[in-house]
């Protein structure tokens, strides 16, 4: 016996001639191809069978030399539109996955012409189960360790998942199967370690891991499909001391709560989340920002409670070395001059040297070989509204900067010397 599972209309031709309408909603329904023998002449033959909710025993449709027409300009959007002879009805379909819907209608026109019956694998007709009928269930919260399913799967149509309160040690990898999920909330476990298979799921939007024992993230995640579907990332209340320099690689993040962790610096380029609106990381050990933060363009920023160092752009910190090596020179032309280059060109530590290369204010880059100091930034020049950074009621930050080389410290330092006259 075929079935297909979707929302059906049977739309009764006849009803406008009676001046009457057909109800013009579809229902979901289980539709089966299958053989029924009747009763008065004892002869067996093939029938289409329609089961709701509402009618669970179904209506039968005969299909030998029954269909008048198939409709099939939407099949790819999983829909089609069986017309019948007798009775005089229109078997609408919706909702449908397509290719269970073209398989489907194959087997109806076999049906319907008779031959080649014999090679179909069809069974007696039999009334479709209240599970299969049932609108698949899309949310699914468990919230005690107690309720957590142990020999049964979760649902695969689920789209939105929290697991919560479980203690959980690691990601159960029976949620990872869960191909159309959209939300995975995971938080108020013990979990430590992120699988890279959490990059399977496709459609995922939002990663709630707030509250478990993470103390890392795994770099496989930022290559994942997440790049393109990720924009809701809670990672709170953990035991991050870092982030991984790819991180920045979900570049569709819009929110992203880092708060409550053990954090000793923001992603070195974090000013590549172009999409991204809401930022907090209150309560890190944040000592300073850097550079690349006043790329950011905010609409609400928290970073309470933070050990910020006061700034003093005049005890920079001079790691510069003059002649400049051959190696430093070589790779500031490198990026700055966007020559290409990769692991299979370098070694991979050079590779790695040059990914986190450092933008001078000049515009130019630096490696190994700089001048580093600290100035203030004031947060609302990346936000439009602040979280006080301090219970004094501050909003200004330490960006952290770095010089090419003397002369544009020199430059750097008189005009902060002027402005603060």
């Amino acid at each position: 016996m075929m079935k297909l599972q979707c929302e059906v209309e049977v739309i009764n031709r006849m009803l406008p001639t009676f001046g009457m309408r057909n109800r013009g909603k579809g229902t979901r329904a289980v539709l089966s191809i299958g053989r029924h023998q009747d009763k008065a002449t004892k002869t067996t033959s093939v029938y289409l069978l329609v089961c709701t909710l509402k009618d669970k025993a179904g209506s039968k449709y005969k299909l030998k030399e029954n269909i008048e027409q198939f409709f099939t300009k939407f099949l790819e959007e999983g829909k089609a539109t069986v017309r019948l002879k007798e009775p005089a009805v229109d078997v609408c379909l919706s909702k449908a996955d397509a290719s269970n819907l073209k398989n489907f209608l194959s087997a109806l026109r076999l049906a319907h012409r008779g031959n080649d019956i014999e090679n179909l694998p069809l069974s007696t007709l039999a009334p479709a189960k209240t599970s299969e009928i049932e609108k698949p269930k899309t949310k699914l919260v468990v919230t005690s360790k107690k309720d957590y399913p142990l020999t049964t799967n979760f649902p695969y149509s689920l789209e939105h998942l929290q697991v919560s309160y479980c203690k959980l040690a690691r990601v159960d990898m029976r949620m990872l199967c869960l191909k159309k999920l959209r939300k995975l909330d995971l938080s108020h476990n013990h979990i430590k370690k992120l699988p890279a298979t959490i990059g399977d799921l496709v459609f995922l939007q939002e990663l709630i891991l707030h509250n478990n024992h993470l103390e890392s993230f795994n770099v496989r995640l930022c290559s994942s499909t997440l790049q393109k579907s990720l924009q809701f990332l809670d990672l709170s209340q953990n035991k991050l001391q870092a982030l991984p320099l790819q991180f920045c690689q979900l570049r569709e993040l819009v929110h992203l709560k880092l708060d409550d962790n053990e954090l000793i610096r923001l992603p070195f380029k974090i000013g590549q989340f172009c999409k991204l609106r809401f930022l907090s990381a209150a309560h890190n050990k944040l000592p300073y920002l850097p550079r690349d933060f006043k790329r950011l363009c905010l609409e609400n920023l928290d970073l309470f409670g933070n050990p910020f160092e006061q700034p003093n752009p005049l005890a920079p910190s001079i790691q510069l070395k003059i002649p400049l090596t051959l190696l430093e020179i070589t790779a500031r032309s490198v990026v700055n001059y966007r020559i290409p280059y990769g692991p299979c060109i370098l070694p991979a530590h050079l590779c790695q040297d040059l990914n986190v290369a450092k933008t001078c204010t000049c515009g130019r880059a630096c490696l190994n070989f700089f001048i580093e100091t600290t100035v203030t930034m004031n947060l609302h020049h990346v936000s439009h509204t602040v979280v006080l950074v301090d219970n004094m009621g501050g909003t200004e930050a330490p960006l952290l900067c770095y010089f090419c080389s003397l002369t544009c410290y020199s430059e750097f330092l008189d005009d902060f010397l002027q402005r603060t006259r």
